[in-house]
């Protein structure tokens, strides 16, 4: 006794088979074949038809103002401060009595933001800042000057120390 699903299979061939040799125009057509060609509007199956029309002349491109006219403005800043210190910042402390530590912090409209701290950059460069990780936590202050900063900290445990920092 034979399988049934081997039964359907053969048929199916049977029938592909036999249509494909019927009607072999059918078989070999491509699918989205519209005809025609390009450029060309009309797909009429009979009748004359018009040379092909040239190509629509592109319309002309738009005349920018003349640097003269245009107004002028001051340079952008970021929104609440921070201006050209926005960026990712290397800030290494130094303790008195303490360890050291170098942190990774990035201002974003004079707001500092660091894996254990946040702070508040001012226009002028003025930082501040407050932080914590475990049972400690700590103030420090400064300034940003260009691509560089230093400042002073301050910890729970009584330690003091300076800062210094680099833009990247």
């Amino acid at each position: 006794m034979q399988n049934p699903f081997r039964n359907f299979c053969e048929a199916a061939l049977l029938s592909a088979t036999l249509a494909i040799i019927a009607s072999p125009d059918m078989a070999r057509a491509q699918s989205g074949s519209a005809g025609g060609s390009i450029g060309n509007d009309e797909k009429s199956l009979s009748g004359s038809r018009e040379s092909p029309r040239a190509a629509e002349p592109s319309k002309p491109a738009r005349r920018s103002r003349p640097a003269d006219d245009a107004p002028s403005r001051a340079p952008r800043r970021s929104g609440g401060g921070g201006g050209n210190y926005d960026g990712a910042w290397v800030l290494t402390s130094v303790g008195q009595t303490c360890d050291g530590s170098t942190d990774t912090v990035v201002v974003t409209s004079g707001t500092m933001v660091g894996k254990y701290g946040t702070g508040q950059v001012r226009p002028n460069g003025a930082v501040s800042g407050t932080g914590a990780a475990g049972s400690l936590s700590w103030t420090m202050s400064g300034r940003f000057s260009g691509r560089n900063g230093s400042g002073t900290f301050q910890r729970s445990d009584g330690c003091i120390g300076s800062w210094t920092g680099s833009k990247q």
